[in-house]
């Protein structure tokens, strides 16, 4: 079924609340194994229903937020999820509690009960006002992003529409670019002070509530975190900025030289990866996705099948339009057992990467469509990561079909990109890690923590008041997760060293790279993020050893490549 044609019709609030219980009643006087199971299988069912509406909903209020109707669904969903969520809770302890979770685990394994009393440690419902004004404060965000308006050059455009602009290679237009972006944050700050201001006090307010020190025991809870914790990240942390931070400051230190700028570099210089200008794709959006079902129709017969799905079924919706909001994403419409990405193309090398990135995680929803409990067709946030991040690499072959004579610019700089993005996706963690540990701070006390940490992560990076907002500490604001999904940005970085291990596979034998991610993939959400990596034959980014290797490999792949004749 084509996505425009999917219905979509509120439930009945009620309704639905009284189905859910009846099914944690109906569990708990199961007498037989095949009673018990008839009845997780409805549940599952319904589940799959309701994820269905709601994505729908917020599918179609994020491709256009100026869409009253759907506007005024999200707020029915604001408040209806946090509700049901006490439904979901009984049904939770009713399994754990279950005589027959034994033979549960039989069939099903261990690892949804474990994810299970993991949800039960994130909410009571003591706190479902603070979770739908959670709701609310995130939605108010979106709205506020996807509204910007940035007067350039005698125009307007939305943030995604100026991404073009802030990579320009003339210098005083990407200054100006940059400037003009900076100009609609300071003029938006005191809203997004406030907004995230709200948002932090009430996250430190659930968790008190919950009998946690504040937000981040609760954050780790809510992320489903079951094979490692915060004292892994910060290992991981430490070893980044042992390891890869110098290695990024090389690369920063060769882009200064090569466009011939001081070092450090502005946020207008950073951007520039080349003085005659950044890889750019070659053709039109429409000429994207055919180079895209080439790739796909031609990298195995599973992704062929896939990717021919998507384009038949509308399930894309990728041009950046006025009221749209901002970023990328892949989600699933379970009920039809098909994923669907959402995209903002702007005429730069991100648009090749939502084919590739957001595509590998609707294939990995696609292989993965059919399993049962629901919950097991995706993984964990970090391990969703490895299959988009990796797929980028493996679309390396068809490079050209994409990006013409800008394939030896693009390979360099999606190599480099990736391990420079690691020290910033670390510094964004690091960041919400002193934010929630002290939720009273001001927005200026805020804005320097964030200053005196991007120091340490981004040496390379110009700290003064050269480019209003980006060059005063203030940058974090337009990282959409800090506000939307805390916790989570350190997951790219996790799942981004994993790709980087692929990467190093594919320079040697692409067909046993292939068939390790494919072991990866199918697996599902049935493994935890370091079992996943263990039955694909993969080292953990845990394993300092494993961060060390893949600088060594990209480092003396970079210093090796031939950027003769690019300017």
């Amino acid at each position: 079924m084509k996505f425009s044609e999917m219905p979509y019709e509120r439930p009945d609030l009620e309704a639905v609340k009284a189905q859910l219980s009846g099914f944690t009643a109906r569990l708990k006087a199961a007498e037989s194994y095949e009673q018990a199971k008839a009845v997780f299988l409805e549940e599952d069912e319904v589940s799959r229903q309701l994820d269905t509406l709601s994505n729908l909903a917020m599918i179609r209020n994020s491709i256009d937020t100026r869409d009253e109707f759907y506007d005024g669904e999200m707020n029915f969903w604001n408040a209806a999820i946090p509700e049901l969520q006490e439904c979901e809770q009984a049904w939770n302890i009713a399994m754990l509690e279950s005589p027959f979770r034994k033979d549960f685990e039989a069939e099903y394994g261990s690892l949804m009960f474990i994810n299970t009393e993991i949800a039960l440690k994130t909410f009571s419902p003591e706190i479902v006002p603070q979770l739908q004004q959670e709701n609310d404060l995130t939605q108010a965000h979106q709205k506020l992003i996807a509204s910007a308006k940035v007067p350039f050059e005698g125009k307007t455009y939305t943030l995604s529409q100026m991404g073009p602009f802030q990579n320009d290679p003339d210098d005083a237009r990407r200054l100006a670019a940059w400037k003009a972006v900076g100009q609609w944050f300071k003029d938006n700050q005191p809203e997004l002070d406030r907004i995230y201001d709200e948002l932090t006090h009430l996250r430190d307010e659930m968790g008190r509530k919950l009998g946690y020190e504040g937000y981040t025991t609760l954050g780790y809870y809510r992320m489903g975190r079951n094979c490692y914790t915060k004292e892994d990240v910060e290992k991981f942390r430490a070893a980044v900025v042992e390891y890869l931070v110098p290695l990024a400051d090389r690369i920063y230190r060769a882009q200064a030289e090569r466009i011939g700028v001081e070092y450090p570099l502005s946020y207008a210089d950073a951007a520039l990866k080349f003085r005659s200008g950044n890889p750019k794709p070659q053709g039109t959006p429409d000429d994207i996705v055919a180079q895209g079902r080439k790739f796909y129709d031609e990298l195995s017969p599973e992704t062929s099948e896939f990717f021919q799905t998507m384009l038949n079924n509308q399930l894309m919706d990728l041009l950046s339009t006025e009221g749209k909001a901002g970023g990328g994403y892949c989600t699933g419409i379970a009920g039809y057992k098909v994923p669907f990405i959402f995209a903002n193309f702007n005429g730069t090398q991100g648009d090749i990467e939502v084919i590739t990135h957001e595509a590998g995680h609707a294939f990995a929803y696609w292989m993965n469509r059919d399993r049962v409990p629901t919950g097991y067709i995706w993984p964990g946030m970090e391990a969703c990561e490895v299959h988009s991040m990796s797929m980028e690499f493996m679309a390396w072959p068809w490079t050209e079909g994409f990006f013409g004579p800008d394939t030896r610019k693009y390979l360099y700089s999606h190599l480099a990109g990736a391990l420079t993005f690691i020290p910033y996706g670390t510094l964004v963690d690091h960041f919400q890690h002193e934010v929630y540990a002290n939720p009273d701070m001001t927005p200026a006390q805020r804005h320097a923590v964030w200053k005196q940490l991007q120091g340490v992560y981004m040496p390379w990076m110009r700290l003064d008041g050269g480019i209003p907002f980006f060059a005063d500490g203030e940058a974090w604001q337009r990282q959409s997760h800090i506000y939307g999904m805390p916790f989570y940005y350190i997951d790219y970085c996790l799942a981004q060293t994993v790709a980087l291990e692929f990467w190093a596979l594919l320079q040697k034998d692409r067909k046993e790279a292939w068939e390790k991610y494919m072991a990866y993939t199918c697996q599902g959400g049935s493994r935890t993020f370091t079992d996943l990596l263990k039955h694909a034959g993969l080292d953990t980014p845990f394993d300092e050893a494993c961060l060390r290797g893949v600088c060594e490999t990209a480092s003396a792949w970079l210093d090796g490549f031939d950027l003769s004749g690019i300017e």
